[in-house]
Formats: structure tokens, C-alpha cells, sequence
């Protein structure tokens, strides 16, 4: 039976074009049919020469699509995750970005993809997203979108705080006047959660991360709550010029004075192909590089030996 897999690019980066383009040689040697959107399809056809074909692809196909193979950063598949996710599409990221924590390879690892995915040899993990609806005053629904990372609710002015009312499972928690709130899916809590000195949990926690934006009271901690909780954060009444209301810092609308926020755990999960079952500690401290010694005891180590801890 003949195999689909859509593929989705950086279209600004030659190295996400070269390796898009080698995979799509590479594959059009077994029984797999390739996608892909207009716009990077056009970039590189003139590219791929006369023996290699690939369908351009809009909504009206996602449900004939296998997998999504990405080339690029995590702002690339976040990108892609627009049409995968509602799909059930798993994605399948190769860095050619900065960080890249939701990519499965690293650039020097591309010569494993096409075998792997020709061997359909990978797992899917499910990750938590967030579903987020925008109301009026009067409970009316004004806009809905969906998050991997985060919904955050910012200023829209630089000069002036937002007056918010958190409330956690119908019950009030606090009044803030802050930059914003966010609130963050353990994907989304190396992200800009983390920036927002929020704590890291680890993907396969279910929960849910909300987390105060520079906010000015008493009480402005980061919360980890139920993955079965909801969040409501109300602009409180008088403030102007309002705020802005962001999914993933990709789609966007503004938030008046006495619109409501509705945050909850979304039904369908963000699903991603793993070659390999790393444990997260591994990629958390390959991604951010970190010193893994760190500075104390400096003067007990020798020069060139690294530290490794217990293994099991």
C-alpha cells in the first residue's frame, strides 16, 4: 500500500532546503508519496529534476497523511503543528534551527532519517496542548485557538501594566497588575516559560504551569496544576488600551477590558515520532549545553575528565 508523508521546511534556510531535497530523492526510490504546500514546493522543484515527484497538498489531503517530516527549528514545527495537530498527523523534526527541544535529530543525524522512516521504524509520543477561548463580559465566545507551548496574555501598551483576576477551577486566586500571565504545558516549560523563571517538568507530566509575567504583588509564583484544571484570567474593568492574547507567539488577537480567558487542557495532543526512547535529562542538558560538573568543586577535578552520574 502505497505510504504519504507531508514535508515541511524553513523556507529561509539553504541547509533546511538541501536536506529536504536529499530526502526527497532518497524517498522516491521505494512506495512513499511526498506533500508538500505550495510556497516550499515551488522553492526547490526546479531542484529535485524530472524523476522526483511530489503533490502539493492543502486541508482537503490531511487525512491521507501518515507523517510530517520537518526540516527546521522548534518555530518550524510549531508551524506545521497548525494543520497536524487538529489532523493527529505525528511530526517528525530535524533541527536545522537554535535549541530545537521538540526535534527528534540534529542535523549531523540525517543520514539515519530516510532508512528509519521508510521502516516506518518509530514510536509516537503524545504530548498536552492547550485549548484557549476568548469571551466577552458576557460570556460570549469571541475567539478560540489551540497551544503546544503557551497561551500567554500580554500588555499592549509598554507603559502600562494589564489589571488582571486569576481564578483556578471557578475559585479566585489573585488580582495582578503585571506584564502578563502565562499558562505553559510541560512542552512549553523550556520555552517561554522558562525565560519566565518558571520551573522545567518533564513531557510526560500531565499538568498544566501557570506563570505571572513581572507581575507586582505579594503573591506571584509559578503554579503547576491539574492537567484537569481550568484557568480563568479576567481584565478587570476601566484599564485601557488592553492587551493581546497569543498562542504559541504565532496567532494572535486583542483582549479588551472585561473579556475573560478560558484555559483548559485540549482533546487532541500534540504527537510526535521518537527514534529512540532518550530519557529527557539527556536532552535537556544536551540542548541548553549545560555544565553538568558546574563550578563547585572546580579545584578537585582534573583538567579533561568529565562527570557522569549514577547509571542504571
Amino acid at each position: 500500500m502505497t505510504r504519504n508523508i507531508a514535508i515541511a521546511l524553513h523556507v529561509a534556510r539553504e541547509e533546511a532546503l538541501r536536506a529536504a531535497v536529499d530526502f526527497l530523492v532518497g524517498v522516491s526510490q521505494v512506495d512513499v508519496v511526498c506533500w508538500m504546500r505550495s510556497e516550499p514546493l515551488r522553492l526547490i522543484r526546479d531542484r529535485l529534476g524530472d524523476t522526483v515527484r511530489v503533490q502539493e497538498f492543502d486541508d482537503e489531503h490531511l487525512d491521507q497523511i501518515e507523517l510530517a517530516v520537518v526540516f527546521g527549528g522548534d518555530g518550524t514545527i510549531l508551524r506545521a503543528a497548525e494543520w497536524a495537530v487538529p489532523a493527529g498527523v505525528p511530526i517528525l523534526g530535524v533541527n536545522l534551527g537554535h535549541v530545537g527541544f521538540l526535534a527528534e535529530l540534529e542535523q549531523s543525524q540525517l543520514d539515519t532519517l530516510l532508512e528509519r522512516v521508510v521502516a516506518s521504524d518509530y514510536d509516537v509520543e503524545e504530548r498536552l496542548c492547550l485549548e484557549v477561548v476568548l469571551k466577552d463580559e458576557h460570556g460570549v465566545e469571541k475567539w478560540r485557538s489551540f497551544a503546544i507551548n503557551e497561551v500567554s496574555i500580554e500588555k499592549g501598551a509598554r507603559e502600562r501594566m494589564i489589571e488582571v483576576l486569576v481564578e483556578i477551577d471557578g475559585r479566585p486566586l489573585q488580582r495582578w497588575g503585571t506584564d502578563g500571565v502565562l499558562v505553559a504545558t510541560p512542552t512549553g516549560s523550556t520555552a517561554y516559560a522558562f525565560s519566565a523563571q518558571g520551573p522545567v517538568l518533564w513531557p510526560d507530566v500531565e499538568a498544566l504551569l501557570v506563570v505571572p509575567l513581572l507581575a507586582h504583588a505579594l503573591f506571584a509564583r509559578p503554579l503547576v496544576l491539574s492537567p484537569r484544571s481550568c484557568v480563568r484570567v479576567t481584565m478587570l474593568p476601566g484599564q485601557w488600551p488592553g492587551g493581546v492574547l497569543w498562542c504559541d507567539g504565532r496567532r494572535s488577537t486583542d483582549v479588551q477590558a472585561s473579556d475573560i480567558i478560558e484555559v483548559r487542557r485540549a482533546t487532541t495532543p500534540l504527537r510526535l515520532a521518537r527514534l529512540n526512547r532518550q530519557p529527557f535529562v539527556e536532552r535537556l542538558v544536551r540542548k541548553f549545553e549545560l555544565p553538568v560538573a558546574g563550578w563547585r568543586g572546580s579545584a578537585e577535578r582534573s583538567p579533561g575528565v568529565e562527570m557522569h552520574g549514577p547509571r542504571s
